[in-house]
């Protein structure tokens, strides 16, 4: 049965940037689907939260700490996560910070932590993943959260733009070369989205309202808007899709 292929009872995953937003979304959605989820990120706090939350409701869920922009933090979440779970199945890299400022007054210090969170450190968990997915011999699945910024290049977000237009091509890279051990890689890319990180621009009436004018199905995002994809990228349904950004925009790269 087709619905089978979406089932992900038995597997076991890694999610970053879980503890709200669209991390968090994606978790649940995954553990509802039937995996085991690691949740992780740097605080603590809203990770014991969100795992509270999900093992309430029945779901199979743990929390780990993790400074994406430290690479002894990042091996160390691969390693406690298969120490924990056995194996994993499937990464979400969906971790990720964002500083708006003009590119002539952008400070090279945010150029240089937006490059080791948003681009850097999922690289080396990828790496560190997929080297587990080879040993193992899991046909695995790694998903990246771009952007629509890594195509419309956006304002006042050069560092953000770069770092997504680089794990876009990170992600075809990357499917091009683990495709030999059955790994798929492909990027999840959300249009504008309701969270923490889109604050400033949903309390700034006129772009709020500038941006909701151009998306066809006029609204933005929640959160849970995703949940689908996660899981179907993570599931059997998608496998024989690698290399893939597929955005979930209401329309927008349409217009």
């Amino acid at each position: 049965m087709i619905l089978e292929r979406f089932r992900l009872k038995g597997k076991c995953g890694l999610v970053t940037g879980a503890g709200s937003g669209i991390g968090k979304a994606m978790a649940r959605g995954l553990a509802e689907a039937g995996a085991t989820v690691a949740l992780s990120g740097r605080n603590m706090e809203k990770l014991e939260r969100a795992t509270a939350e999900m093992t309430s409701s029945g779901l199979n869920a743990a929390p780990f700490s993790v400074d994406m922009a430290e690479p002894d933090s990042i091996a160390a979440l691969a390693d406690e996560v298969i120490a924990d779970f056995g194996r994993i199945d499937f990464l979400f890299n969906n971790a990720g910070m964002i500083y708006r400022e003009a590119p002539e007054a952008f400070p090279f210090t945010e150029w240089e932590s937006m490059l080791r969170v948003n681009l850097t450190g999922p690289f080396l968990l990828s790496q560190a993943v997929a080297r587990h997915m080879i040993a193992e011999g899991i046909s695995g699945s790694i998903v990246n959260t771009s952007s629509l910024i890594a195509v419309f290049g956006g304002v006042k977000v050069p560092a953000y733009a770069a770092t997504k237009g680089g794990l876009t091509q990170l992600t075809k890279s990357m499917a091009n070369d683990l495709a030999q051990y059955g790994i798929r890689v492909n990027a999840i890319g959300p249009g504008w989205v309701k969270t923490e990180m889109t604050a400033a621009l949903q309390h700034n009436t006129e772009r709020f309202a500038a941006i909701s004018a151009r998306i066809p199905l006029g609204r933005w995002a929640a959160p849970e808007d995703l949940a689908g994809l996660a899981v179907f990228l993570a599931s059997n349904a998608s496998a024989y899709i690698t290399g893939q950004v597929i955005f979930i925009d209401g329309g927008y790269t349409a217009m």
